[in-house]
């Protein structure tokens, strides 16, 4: 595999309707995609030499994504905003290219706005899972 272009790994929110119908969050520079899964640690005093044992399947799973970039649209800067302020569990696709797609829900945790005295506004958000998340291989 060859190296991706990171412009290439895109967010996506969903308008709600169905079928859905998802729109770019425009101007975002960089992204991150984390996905977690907790362990469960099965561990008693017969486990064999006293290793650690984790229970299979039994972990909590979670996934947290976030962007920073400029304002170059209106309507997706609208969109965000919008689900901060309502705290709704949106539809959310990130399509990260040669690896996949993910959807599902997530909450807007953390939308940030800045701006230099010499320079363009910018702005930060944090996204993290609310539901079952679903993975589609490119």
């Amino acid at each position: 595999m060859t190296a991706q272009s990171g412009k290439d790994l895109l967010l996506k929110i969903g308008d709600g309707g169905s079928p859905e119908s998802f729109a770019s969050v425009a101007g975002l520079r960089a992204k991150s995609i984390t996905l977690n899964a907790r362990t469960v640690d099965a561990t008693n005093a017969d486990s064999p030499g006293a290793w650690r044992e984790l229970l299979s399947g039994a972990g909590m799973k979670s996934c947290a994504i976030s962007g920073s970039g400029i304002f170059v649209d209106a309507a997706a800067d609208e969109t965000v905003r919008a689900a901060f302020f309502a705290q709704s569990a949106d539809t959310w696709r990130i399509v990260v290219p040669d690896f996949g797609t993910i959807e599902g829900a997530f909450v807007v945790t953390s939308l940030e706005y800045s701006g230099r005295h010499d320079g363009e506004a910018a702005y930060a958000l944090s996204l993290a899972s609310a539901g079952a998340l679903s993975f589609a291989a490119a």
